[in-house]
């Protein structure tokens, strides 16, 4: 054995003395840059609501969110997600608001383009859950399941009206079959060329979307576990993923991310395109309640859970803290 004039020989703790030596050997950076808004912008309201389960957070005006985005447009935020809240006799079988020029989302998208020009990335949600009236993020079949070939044509049809109306990127979220492909050919045949796919690779029919359903105004009825993937799954991540990159995802995303930081790991060392990880309604909810009951300290919760997130491997983070820590970053 080793013999050292003094012991233990080795004393990992001096490299954690201080705040500064710690802050020059981190192997872990959070940057500004790192982080994207997510957005709820709904339609028939003239003064934001707060989301109940989401303190803190605001179904948007359309005066409000533009607001919200050069905010975080000044932060250092690289982009805003949108998901449009049509009002709720605008919801039908088909989300035809999802589709309409004049549908929310769309006025909303060419809101915050207007607003930031190419200074933000401005993300459309591609899902029909928001616009359709029963809650699923497809077109049902006469039996009531969601019909996956039908719902390609209506995702075609959103990406187009989505990048006409300005988004820089489309984040198809509804984990249908072929829907990476087929976006991209409708992207591309209307000269959309340039406008990027961020798959939603990776999304897990999870508890933890529980407060989403109020920030966007849910009408769903069931569940979605024939189309999200089963929590207990792994193998099928990588199968979904290499799909997605067949198919022509510029970016690829884990859904939800601290519950998954495994996937998310296992993604990352799989790709060489940039990976996002959404840390979604319920991580921010938990981490909330829990602070205001005095539990856990908040803002340094915020940020283990962030880094943490950027530790396993994510280039970029979709959380509702984006802007508040961006300041503080």
């Amino acid at each position: 054995m080793t013999k050292y004039g003094s012991f233990p020989g080795a004393r990992p703790r001096r490299l954690r003395t201080t705040p500064a030596m710690r802050r020059m050997v981190a192997e872990t950076r959070l940057h500004p840059a790192d982080l994207i808004l997510p957005a709820f912008v709904r339609e028939g309201i003239s003064e934001p609501v707060e989301i109940g389960a989401m303190p803190g957070v605001y179904q948007h005006t359309r005066d409000s969110l533009k607001k919200a985005a050069v905010e975080a447009m000044e932060a250092g935020v690289s982009g805003i997600m949108l998901f449009g809240v049509p009002e709720e006799s605008k919801k039908d079988a088909v989300g035809t608001a999802g589709t309409d020029p004049d549908g929310i989302l769309q006025v909303a998208l060419r809101d915050v383009r207007a607003e930031v020009g190419d200074d933000l990335i401005v993300m459309s949600d591609l899902c029909l859950d928001e616009t359709t009236d029963h809650g699923h993020c497809g077109v049902l079949d006469a039996e009531g399941r969601v019909d996956n070939d039908a719902t390609l044509e209506r995702y075609a049809e959103m990406a187009q009206v989505q990048a006409d109306a300005g988004a820089h990127v489309v984040g198809p979220s509804g984990m249908m079959d072929g829907q990476i492909g087929v976006i991209r050919d409708a992207l591309d045949q209307v000269g959309h060329e340039d406008v990027s796919i961020l798959a939603y690779t990776v999304k897990y029919s999870s508890a933890f979307f529980g407060p989403f359903r109020e920030a966007v105004g849910s009408s769903l009825k069931g569940d979605r576990k024939t189309y999200q993937q089963d929590p207990a799954n792994s193998r099928e991540s990588l199968r979904e993923l290499a799909l997605d990159l067949e198919e022509g995802a510029d970016m690829v995303m884990v859904k939800p991310a601290g519950p998954y930081l495994d996937i998310l790991a296992k993604v990352a060392d799989a790709v060489d395109v940039p990976v996002a990880a959404y840390q979604i309604s319920g991580e921010y909810s938990m981490i909330e309640a829990a602070a205001q009951r005095g539990w856990i300290d908040r803002d340094q919760a915020i940020m283990e859970s962030l880094t943490g997130i950027r530790r396993a491997g994510a280039n970029m983070i979709l959380t509702y803290w984006a802007t508040e820590v961006a300041r503080k970053l």
